[in-house]
């Protein structure tokens, strides 16, 4: 048609140029809103790894290293034993437990020189208690399972003898004092609970008088 304008018509773009190309008109800046076809999946989150858990054991024998660090043999013994109970053999226990069970004598000795007559036979008691324990290397102590039992029996002896001398002279609070002494370690000793019940049935015999009689 010469002399006038051909009419040509706009292509079509496709569904998914025509949506790009609007929204970077709309928003200019902000390209990477089109991309919907480069989205890349989130990474997954580093997940740490656990530490191998402790053992039942190894926390009470780290428990009976601190007793032990504090002074308290004796607990920490018992917290040994625990844990040799859950795994026979437990090389940290075979390592401690004679020093521990060592100490414990010493002290038991060292409360004795002092005066201290129920810590003495207290840490006397609980050597007997342990020594012959497994863990226990009893062949290589200076002292004896029987020579222990001897110094606990000479003790409470001698705080028996005292006791009765206090309660001929009408000393009964005193001599109920060693009473107990002798019972706070020795809870089955037959003649101290017999005379703690004698001595405590007459002392209260005693309050009950009337004042002068």
């Amino acid at each position: 048609m010469p002399g006038y304008l051909r009419y040509v018509a706009p292509r079509t773009l496709p569904p998914i140029l025509l949506l790009s190309a609007l929204v970077a008109t709309a928003f200019p800046g902000c390209g990477w809103l089109s991309k919907t076809s480069r989205t890349t999946p989130s990474a997954k989150p580093h997940t740490a790894a656990k530490p191998p858990a402790i053992s039942v054991a190894d926390n009470l024998f780290v428990e009976g290293m601190t007793a032990l660090r504090e002074g308290r043999h004796e607990r920490a013994l018992e917290l040994f034993s625990a844990a040799w109970q859950e795994k026979p053999g437990h090389t940290g226990v075979a390592l401690e437990f004679d020093g521990a069970l060592l100490a414990l004598e010493k002290n038991g000795d060292a409360a004795y020189a002092q005066g201290k007559w129920e810590d003495a036979g207290k840490r006397w008691m609980g050597t007997l208690r342990f020594i012959t324990h497994p863990a226990a290397n009893s062949g290589g102590y200076p002292f004896t399972r029987s020579g222990v039992r001897a110094k606990v029996d000479r003790l409470s002896e001698a705080l028996t003898e005292k006791a009765l001398t206090e309660y001929r002279r009408g000393e009964i609070p005193a001599a109920i004092a060693d009473w107990k002494t002798i019972l706070s370690y020795d809870p089955a000793h037959e003649e101290a609970a017999r005379s703690l019940r004698t001595a405590s049935k007459q002392l209260e015999t005693l309050k009950r008088m009337p004042p002068g009689k």
